[in-house]
């Protein structure tokens, strides 16, 4: 599979199943288990995009918004950012990782919002999760079901102070993490951390001027 046809497929499904306002998460959030975490709020994102037009039609600022207030804040960015940096996380200066983690979280709310303006008549089914009540770091395994084959979409949490977070994805059997720290490696051994974060800013402006 080339590199253009994963991407596309990355951003058909990437994004669908995560949503949550962090000003209007239940009190029994914080109890509530990763599994029926991802459920909950996989139904809420689709039932939103499905009830709004504008956002199937190309309103892209509109589903920009969406996913900056009701998906990031169910996101550990920090150790998501650290882990697709890998072991130059800890060259960067404190500056330096901020940065990349403005930069990283940039990229992922222009990935999630593409693939949810291509929300139509997709479904969602989740496997049983298989892992302790102590468990502090669960998978939740699931595909998207719609037009064509059942696509695989797992994902990696933690359980924080805050509650359950994802750090990490697999589509189609490639992690998120993983993918990109094969980029950014390429990117640092050539041009060092300060060239990663320019690289990362070039994209993001550019994203922004097809956009607008």
């Amino acid at each position: 599979m080339n590199r253009r046809i994963w991407s596309a497929r990355l951003l058909a499904c990437v994004c669908v199943p995560v949503l949550g306002l962090a000003t209007l998460v239940p009190a029994h959030a914080a109890e509530e288990g990763p599994d029926a975490l991802i459920k909950r709020v996989a139904t809420e994102v689709l039932d939103t995009v499905k009830a709004d037009p504008s956002m199937q039609t190309g309103d892209l600022q509109k589903v920009m918004t969406l996913v900056d207030n009701k998906i990031m804040p169910n996101v550990n960015f920090e150790r998501m950012t650290a882990s697709a940096v890998g072991r130059f996380w800890r060259q960067a200066t404190p500056e330096q990782q901020k940065q990349l983690q403005d930069e990283f979280k940039t990229l992922l709310v222009r990935t999630y919002s593409g693939a949810l303006s291509q929300v139509k008549d997709q479904s969602i089914s989740f496997r049983p999760l298989r892992a302790a009540p102590t468990d502090t770091e669960v998978v939740v395994r699931s595909e998207v079901r719609g037009r064509g084959d059942p696509v695989q979409l797992d994902y990696r949490l933690e359980k924080a102070d805050g509650g359950w977070k994802i750090y990490d994805l697999n589509v189609m059997g490639v992690w998120l993490v993983e993918t990109y720290r094969t980029q950014f490696a390429q990117e640092i051994g050539a041009k060092g951390i300060d060239g990663l974060i320019a690289a990362l800013s070039k994209r993001n402006r550019s994203n922004n001027t097809k956009a607008g």
